[in-house]
């Protein structure tokens, strides 16, 4: 392995300084320090760590924090840095919210039945690993490391080799609040992730690939290790007869394209019904048409470059693919050096065995298909082994019909999805292995166990 993790910027193409890869070797070392510092942590009341996390909020609203963070953002993954920002406050406003869902995941429950009580009691599981993904390197592993730290447990992040700089500046924030190894750090590639999963610890959190995330089971099998694994999607969008075309349009395009479409809940596929096909596919259109792609660092740039040139390959093959098999490329984004650009593309008669409906994109590309009646879209829609997100667009008793039909852990009616209100972030299928987030999502970082008497 090599002893350095080399990347480019995505918008110029220039070589990063290096970033030293941590030893397999050197992993447990890591490990054992989380074990010891998490026994102090555990002991702790909730609220005096809750009290660290609310410091960690501060600090990072700090000026030269938030911006240092925004900044690694755009320079290694290519994000828009007004978005960077927002992915860097987006971490203030999580952190504060998971402390009142952790408090509750936390607390003790007692119930009484035929004259017996029993506690039911919330306890840590011991170090949980979290292995990062590069489309948002920041907030991604935050909800994790969050999650785990508030519960009691012990957290060791590694943070994709692609951002390699996002994810020891955030270990660098948060980890002087907290005791001594509690909050580790491990830097690498596929060697290094599967050296962590290997290692002595009770959880591995994951975000990414399916085929990574069924490695990762493989491996976490034979110590029993407790897994949350968001997987990908390859999320439908349904335009019912009866919708607000210009707001659906609106969101196709922006749902498909923001992040470049380096989202795993991005809309990849854009089925219409036919009597609106021409009307969603021209707003869809000038829709396109008014968005800025260029230097990520200017304050009006809507999209920057992909993060990578394996990303991009794999969009510009999937995009091949659908062309010579009949599909409409209406706009056809450029590919251009020497960063990895890849302008919005628009795909209309897109079949559901070409490689852009079965594969995940992961890029900005806007997917249209056309439907008659709703019992062939949900059927089209449920055909795949995916099932992160889904939306649906039309009068609303109709849209909710489709949409409790639809095989996905999350589903917008109108809009898109959400885990507001206290809801868990949730894949159905491949897309997902447990799940975080809601207070529910919480307890899967932790271990129940009960005390049982006699009353009455």
């Amino acid at each position: 392995m090599s002893s350095v993790i080399e990347t480019r910027n995505p918008a110029t193409g220039e070589a990063l300084p290096p970033v030293d890869a941590t030893p397999v070797d050197a992993i447990a070392g890591v490990v054992a320090a989380a074990a010891k510092a998490q026994r102090e942590w555990a002991e702790r009341p909730f609220e005096a760590r809750a009290e660290v996390a609310e410091r960690f909020v501060a600090k990072v609203r700090e000026p030269a924090i938030a911006e240092a963070l925004a900044s690694a953002i755009t320079t290694e993954m290519g994000k828009p840095l007004r978005y960077a920002r927002s992915e860097v406050a987006n971490i203030q406003s999580r952190t504060l919210a998971f402390i009142d869902r952790a408090r509750t995941a936390c607390a003790d429950e007692v119930g009484t039945e035929g004259g017996i009580e029993v506690t039911t009691q919330w306890r840590p599981l011991g170090i949980v690993a979290v292995i990062a993904p590069w489309n948002f390197p920041v907030s991604t592993p935050n909800n994790l490391v969050m999650s785990a730290l508030l519960t009691g447990n012990a957290a060791v992040l590694k943070p994709s080799e692609y951002t390699p700089r996002c994810g020891a500046l955030y270990h660098e924030a948060l980890a002087g609040l907290v005791p001594e190894g509690l909050f580790g750090l491990v830097q690498g590639g596929g060697e290094v992730g599967r050296g962590l999963v290997e290692a002595d610890l009770d959880m591995v959190a994951f975000t990414g690939s399916i085929a990574t995330g069924q490695a990762i089971m493989r491996s976490a099998a034979g110590g029993m290790k407790r897994l949350v694994l968001e997987l990908g999607g390859k999320d439908p969008m349904i335009v019912l007869p009866g919708a607000d075309v210009e707001a659906a349009a609106a969101f196709a395009v922006r749902n498909s394209l923001i992040n470049s479409g380096q989202v795993c809940v991005s809309t990849e596929r854009v089925f219409v019904h036919v009597d609106l096909e021409a009307e969603f596919v021209a707003r869809v259109q000038a829709e396109v048409a008014k968005l800025r792609v260029g230097d990520p660092r200017a304050e009006d740039t809507d999209l920057g470059p992909m993060a990578n040139a394996a990303q991009r390959q794999l969009v510009l093959d999937q995009l091949e693919d659908a062309r010579a098999r009949g599909a409409e490329v209406l706009v056809a984004g450029e590919s251009h050096g020497p960063g990895y650009w890849l302008a919005p593309s628009v795909v209309r008669g897109v079949a559901d065995d070409m490689r852009i409906a079965t594969e995940e994109t992961f890029g900005p590309v806007v997917s249209l298909s056309r439907f008659a009646d709703a019992d062939e879209v949900v059927r089209r829609a449920n055909a795949t082994d995916y099932g992160l997100g889904a939306s649906v667009w039309g009068p609303e008793v109709d849209s909710k019909a489709v949409a409790d039909r639809l095989e996905a852990g999350m589903i917008g009616i109108n809009r898109g999805l959400s885990a507001a209100a206290g809801a868990p972030w949730v894949g159905w299928k491949l897309s997902g292995f447990g799940y975080s987030r809601s207070a529910a999502g919480m307890r899967n970082f932790m271990q129940p166990r009960t005390h049982a008497r006699t009353v009455g």
